[in-house]
């Protein structure tokens, strides 16, 4: 929920005003906003001029930061030391680079080099698909290449070994001055050294990315595969050419944990881990990761950080060093591209009035613009700093939302939805998604899900979407023996009276009712939270026509210009709210689906939990089994104990792993209505409230009010509890703004206690 306060707001309004001012180039083309260079590969970066690009707008791939003092757990022992500026050699015991061999210096610093040279715009990313019955990892890897600055003979080959007896990983050593964090080199930034503290070594890429573990170290026992790039997508532009190479990895899981390491053409080695057989998964997952419109990302810049958008990274990356995680779960606005609103050839249909924005033509300079910006975007977005270094050592698992594609988009009137170029975004920015986030063309990939006849298992295809052209992508996917998520796409088919089909809903019912008899947790990801304080009073007053800061804004007044959004002139937060499951157009569908959800937990003996984003805050809902009286001479009240109850289903929310959090009031407001009852399912026997985990600051003092709501950035580690079966949900909050720690506020769903069917 896009509420950052009135400073953001004027400075959005500032920078829509500077964006306004079109110019063209000396060849008579517009001047983009935002397009990049190709990533340099180690021997100094590529020239723009000979793409036709300038520089990007955006933050750049820098470097990561050293940790301030306060990251360390112990005090520094050296402190000459720990403030030196001498490198030390890669796998050396102390010997300082400038002390070395001319020869010996330029070998240890030397980059791999991919032969055939490939020029690489982003990647390699990483992605999870699922585990098949056959205990079979499948996932894939995709990397994005300039042509004009790449050889194709032969073909893109990514090379990926392991070992199958590897042993268990020990725990990390904390080496240096600070917590294990080194995460090393990427393609990105080929030059990046260890991030563990200004005295720590580099001893090699393996240690970079977890620490000590390097397993046997048996080169003879190691399973290698080579898999050749699937070209499964060009995309041409004023700069050229650039290909989508998509390699399929598959992996017989084992006895134990595995370090899979990969490179691509013999380039930069990179790795990522997979279970044991009969292991679940440690996963982590996070949503909101950009910042809105009028936001400063520098305000979130801690110390030792060049970038705003690093800090809570790293605070994962550094869990990931400690405890590596297996999937990384995107819920939603995994970046934003609102933004797409500033590129030049779109300013006269943003300043059009709402009333010709509705039929203004799409031209082809329209369409070019709106395919350029998502392919920069996603580029410049995905290969940034500490979030490129997450996507390329965790697989992820994305869903959308609507800051994927265009803010709000999907919760406006059908007018606008309808409109040529509203709704060319909408199409575009979901082929974009599904090509970045999910490997997916669905031009290249038949658009048929069944068993056998698509690259990715845990694909469920709804129905076609109203306006992106496409059906809905769900995805049902295994993350253990006891586990599984369903990714349920609420966007593709949004629109103002309905969040999904019931075409869609009936196929992930009918996959979730083929999940093994032995899963006892099944996470639904939505976007937005389902069991969440509503905010009927302020929806009612957006909508209305009555409303005086409405009109005003409609009217053309700056200083009210904020409160109306750039579409169709309706209040600027009424997207948001229709958005909610909460809403009154989405209730009736709420309150349907919850009741299904039910019937399938009972069914089944599962525990259902859900998991969303979107509100830039931390909370944990709760629907259980309203409890009533027994009606006796006590009177006493019947409660059902979470673990016998199927209708005990947490919803954990966590957001925003980069956005900033809403203003103190609307904290207090949503903390306030948190406490509210609510009555629309006791019909169905169903209660629903606010958990109240936040009893204390995360710097340990505790707090007096406002126990549901945390207003700070976060995001969640996940894991199964071996000996209770309970899944855990460790919401990691940040302990200062832009310091990059956090404090845990762990939260557990029970496993079902109940027969099937009883």
């Amino acid at each position: 929920m896009d509420t950052v306060g009135w400073h953001a707001q004027r400075r959005a309004r500032k920078e829509a005003h500077h964006f306004s001012e079109i110019q063209r180039g000396p060849d008579g083309r517009y001047l983009p906003v935002e397009e990049i260079d190709p990533l340099p590969d180690g021997s100094g970066r590529a020239q723009a001029g000979s793409f036709g690009i300038p520089r990007s707008s955006s933050p750049t791939p820098d470097a990561l930061p050293i940790p301030p003092e306060y990251f360390t757990d112990k005090p520094v022992q050296n402190a000459s030391a720990s403030h030196s500026i001498e490198q030390l050699a890669p796998g050396s015991s102390g010997v300082s680079l400038a002390h070395m061999p001319a020869v010996e210096r330029s070998r240890a610093q030397r980059l791999p080099r991919m032969e055939p040279h490939l020029q690489l715009m982003v990647g390699p990313l990483l992605r999870y698909d699922t585990v098949d019955e056959n205990g079979l990892w499948r996932g894939a890897a995709l990397i994005v290449t300039a042509d004009s600055g790449s050889f194709y003979e032969p073909f893109p080959v990514l090379t990926y070994q392991w070992d199958p007896e590897e042993i268990a990983r020990p725990s990390p050593s904390m080496r240096g001055s600070y917590p294990g964090c080194d995460i090393g080199p990427h393609p990105a930034d080929p030059h990046a050294t260890a991030m563990a503290g200004p005295s720590a070594q580099l001893p090699d890429i393996n240690e970079a990315y977890f620490g000590d573990y390097k397993g046997k170290g048996n080169t003879r026992d190691d399973q290698t595969q080579h898999v050749t790039g699937q070209e499964i997508y060009v995309y041409s532009g004023n700069g050229g050419t650039f290909t989508f190479w998509r390699f399929p990895i598959q992996i017989q899981l084992g006895l134990n944990e595995i370090c899979i390491k990969y490179r691509i053409n013999g380039g930069m080695q990179l790795a990522f881990f997979v279970p044991a057989r009969h292991q679940n998964m440690r996963w982590a997952a996070h949503s909101c990761n950009g910042f809105s419109a009028g936001v400063n990302p520098d305000d979130f810049r801690g110390p030792g950080f060049k970038s705003g958008y690093d800090p809570m990274w790293i605070d994962l990356l550094r869990k990931h060093v400690e405890r590596p995680f297996h999937v990384l779960v995107g819920g939603g606005d995994q970046l934003y591209c609102d933004s797409l609103t500033r590129e030049p050839e779109i300013q006269e249909w943003i300043l059009a009035k709402p009333s010709m924005k509705k039929k203004f033509p799409l031209t082809g300079e329209i369409v070019s613009c709106i395919d350029r910006f998502f392919f920069n975007h996603y580029c410049s977005s995905f290969r940034m700093g500490a979030f490129a270094r997450a996507n390329s050592s965790i697989p992820m698992l994305n869903m959308c939302d609507d800051h994927d594609l265009i803010d709000g988009f999907g919760s406006y009137p059908e007018e606008l939805q309808h409109s040529p170029v509203f709704k060319h975004m909408g199409v575009r920015g979901y082929f974009f998604y599904l090509l970045f986030q999910c490997f997916i063309n669905p031009l290249h990939d038949n658009l048929d899900d069944r068993a056998g006849k698509h690259m990715f298992k845990s694909l469920i295809l709804g129905a076609q979407g109203p306006y992106v052209g496409l059906p809905s992508h769900s995805f049902l996917s295994y993350l253990g023996p006891d586990v599984h998520i369903l990714m349920l796409d609420c966007r593709a088919e949004r629109k103002r009276s309905q969040v999904c089909s019931e075409f869609e809903y009936q196929k992930a019912f009918e996959r979730i009712r083929y999940l093994p008899s032995d899963v006892k947790h099944l996470v639904v990801q939505l976007g937005i939270p389902i069991a969440y304080p509503r905010m009927v009073f302020l929806e009612a007053a957006l909508d209305s026509k009555l409303n005086p800061l409405i009109a005003l804004g409609r009217s053309g007044t700056a200083a009210f210009s904020s409160f109306v959004n750039k579409f169709n002139a309706d209040a600027e937060l009424l997207d948001d709210l229709n958005d909610h499951w909460t809403a009154k157009c989405h209730k009736k569908e709420r309150n349907w689906f919850i009741q299904q959800m039910q019937g399938i937990a009972r069914m089944k003996s599962l525990r259902i939990s859900f998991l969303s984003g979107d509100v830039h805050c931390a909370a944990v809902g709760v629907l259980k089994t309203l409890v009533r009286s027994n009606g006796g001479k006590n009177n006493r009240t019947i409660d059902v104990p979470p673990e016998t109850d199927y209708r005990y289903m947490i919803n954990v929310v966590t957001s925003a792993i980069v956005n900033t959090p809403p203003p103190n009031g609307v904290i207090a407001m949503v903390s306030t209505l948190a406490t509210k009852t609510h009555r629309t399912l006791h019909h169905a026997e169903t209660d629903e409230a606010m958990l109240p985990i936040f009893t204390k600051e995360p710097n340990g003092n505790h707090r007096l009010q406002n126990k549901y709501i945390m207003g700070r950035r976060n995001w969640c580690a996940v894991s199964c509890d071996p000996e209770t079966q309970e899944l855990e949900f460790d919401i990691r909050v940040e302990m200062e703004k832009g310091v990059g720690v956090s404090f845990g506020y762990p939260v557990r769903s029970p496993p079902p206690k109940w027969f099937p069917g009883t």
